[in-house]
């Protein structure tokens, strides 16, 4: 199993499984979808076969002089086509419906298969790999497995069951004739089959490439302000065009498959009638075959090669669905980070014992931290950027397993307990936040299930968000999110912390979570939440030392050790790190 930026890309014989298990589950559709397009290709070739047995019967009445009967049999077959292509409309009609619902089902299937892939996989594994690989998967990828899934696979047992059913009438009408088109079908497969071996890397590659564009974007705009700072806007340009044109190459690799593709497809749909005819001819000029099966022949092979091309078109399709399903279907591969255990806390005690954390193997960022919080224990980790403060707080909320050590809350190790009984033990609030669309109420109760009002607005007013959620139109009724009523960084963030409010853990690690909100509204919603909060044991990584200044603890990160750890009385005495932090932040 390869990856692509921290993420696996699923193995192809992974991808026709899933095909394979989607279409196993609506094998009712399928057959309808086979069996009625068969029909259908059928009813369509009888006229043909109709129309040549008219000529054959028209030239022998004609020769025999019998011109009235010319006329009643021609009469009679148009009579029996209209009939046919009545026929033909209704099966036609029958099998799309029923394509329609298969691919529809299919798809639904799908982006439930895909739903439920990403929210499995484990927030460790989210925060190492690349945020543009990720949004690319679940944006472009599962709009291309979309397409592929609704349009591409019906379409394909359309196409197909018609190129199968025209071939075997073409044989049927006459062998010799049918020579032509089997000979050129032939050298048109082997083309194909070159493509088809080709083009799923071609793709995978392209993928990759739009990955890349997006983390660099994301990065470059996430930082504006840093590229601002350090007027690196011109490199940020140049790391753009360079990827850019990475992707540009891979499209051109893609574009030059295509176009040898079709330029073998090309000569293969302009030659058969041709051939047909020229064979034909001589044919007829021996005996061997008759004015009716030429016209049936040349009918049929207008009629097989548009099929043919358009499941050479289809299957191109596909290969892109492909690639976009198997790196969909890689985020499934992950493994999960830990195994769930069966035990449970005995209390609310959380230890963190020879804490080391590395997200390069031979780099670690913490070196053997130990810490004991006591339930109801107010903890401030204060250091400089990339001291390790915001890891700490990761292996203390369970998000990532210690390299070496144990984190233990009652006596079980955070990552051995079920996600669900996790996040009721500990919660992390980080200064990320999300916005989900819908009401202010269902943002908040995604928290805890079936809340009541009062306990929304509860939450709410502990974070000094119920003011600006009363002056919304329609309060809590009101629809936030995308395309809806757009708040503000600090208000965004809010509802982030009215949702840990509900949750109610009894240990809470805030990772810089208030730092969007203005330092005034700040203090202000930390001294409600310090209310709120009196019984619970909190973890604040705080950038403001007034956080500091309230924690019971401070616990100075100073490259990935604990340089100080006491109160704040203790540590200004102390007058070490933290002592001329708080120097810097007070004057």
């Amino acid at each position: 199993m390869s990856s692509t930026k921290g993420l696996p890309i699923a193995q192809p014989r992974q991808v026709v499984r899933f095909i394979g298990r989607l279409l196993g589950e609506r094998r009712l559709w399928v057959v309808a979808v086979v069996l009625g397009n068969a029909l259908a290709a059928v009813a369509g070739l009888l006229v043909p076969w109709w129309l040549g047995r008219l000529v054959d019967s028209t030239v022998a009445d004609v020769e025999a002089g019998r011109t009235s009967a010319a006329l009643a049999t021609a009469d009679l077959v148009a009579l029996i086509v209209a009939g046919i292509v009545v026929l033909q409309a209704l099966l036609t009609l029958a099998a799309k419906s029923a394509s329609a619902v298969l691919g529809q089902g299919i798809l639904a299937s799908a982006r439930e298969f895909v739903v439920r892939a990403i929210l499995r996989l484990p927030l460790s594994r989210v925060e190492s790999a690349s945020s543009g690989d990720l949004v690319t998967r679940v944006t472009r990828d599962v709009g291309t497995m979309s397409e592929t899934v609704r349009w591409a696979l019906p379409q394909v047992i359309v196409a197909g069951t018609t190129v199968i059913a025209t071939l075997l009438a073409m044989i049927v009408n006459s062998w010799l004739l049918a020579l032509p088109s089997l000979v050129l079908l032939a050298i048109s497969l082997v083309q194909v089959r070159r493509y088809l071996q080709r083009a799923p890397n071609g793709y995978l590659t392209e993928g990759g490439t739009y990955s890349r564009i997006n983390t660099h974007l994301t990065e470059t705009v996430e930082g504006a302000r840093t590229v601002e700072a350090l007027e690196i806007g011109d490199e940020r340009k140049r790391v753009g065009d360079d990827d850019i044109e990475v992707s540009a190459q891979a499209e051109r690799y893609g574009i030059t498959l295509r176009n040898l593709l079709f330029l073998v497809m090309d000569l293969a749909f302009s030659l058969p009638r041709v051939l047909v005819l020229a064979v034909g001819a001589f044919a007829y000029s021996q005996d061997w075959v008759t004015i009716g099966q030429i016209t049936t022949a040349v009918l049929y092979t207008e009629a097989l090669w548009g099929p043919f091309d358009m499941l050479v078109h289809t299957l191109d399709n596909v290969q892109v669905g492909v690639a976009s399903t198997t790196r969909l279907l890689g985020i499934a591969t992950v493994p999960p980070d830990r195994e769930e255990g069966r035990g449970e806390p005995a209390d609310a005690t959380l230890v963190g014992q020879d804490l080391r954390y590395a997200y390069r193997p031979g780099h670690d960022v913490l070196h053997g931290i130990d810490l004991t919080l006591e339930p109801g224990e107010r903890l401030a980790i204060v250091g400089p950027s990339g001291s390790g403060k915001s890891t700490l707080g990761r292996l203390l909320a369970g998000i990532h397993g210690p390299r070496t050590g144990s984190v233990a809350v009652g006596g079980v190790e955070l990552t051995d307990l079920p996600l669900a009984l996790l996040r009721r033990e500990v919660a992390l609030v980080t200064q990320e936040h999300h916005v989900f669309i819908g009401t202010v109420r269902d943002n908040i109760v995604l928290a805890k299930e079936g809340s009541d009002d009062t306990a929304v607005e509860q939450a709410l007013r502990a974070v000094g968000a119920w003011d600006w959620v009363q002056r919304l139109p329609q309060g809590l009724d009101a629809r936030i999110g995308s395309g809806s009523q757009e708040l503000t960084p600090g208000q965004a963030q809010q509802v982030a912390l009215a949702r840990l409010i509900l949750a109610n853990p009894h240990t809470i690690v805030l990772d810089e979570a208030t730092s969007l909100i203005d330092p005034h509204t700040a203090r202000s919603v930390e001294g409600s939440m310090n209310a709120l909060l009196s019984e619970r044991t909190v973890v604040a990584i705080a950038h403001r030392l007034h956080t500091a200044h309230d924690a019971d603890r401070i616990a100075v990160v100073i490259d990935g050790r604990v340089a100080e750890l006491g109160s704040h009385d203790e540590l200004v005495a102390l007058d070490g790190e933290y002592a001329a932090l708080w120097r810097a932040w007070t004057t």
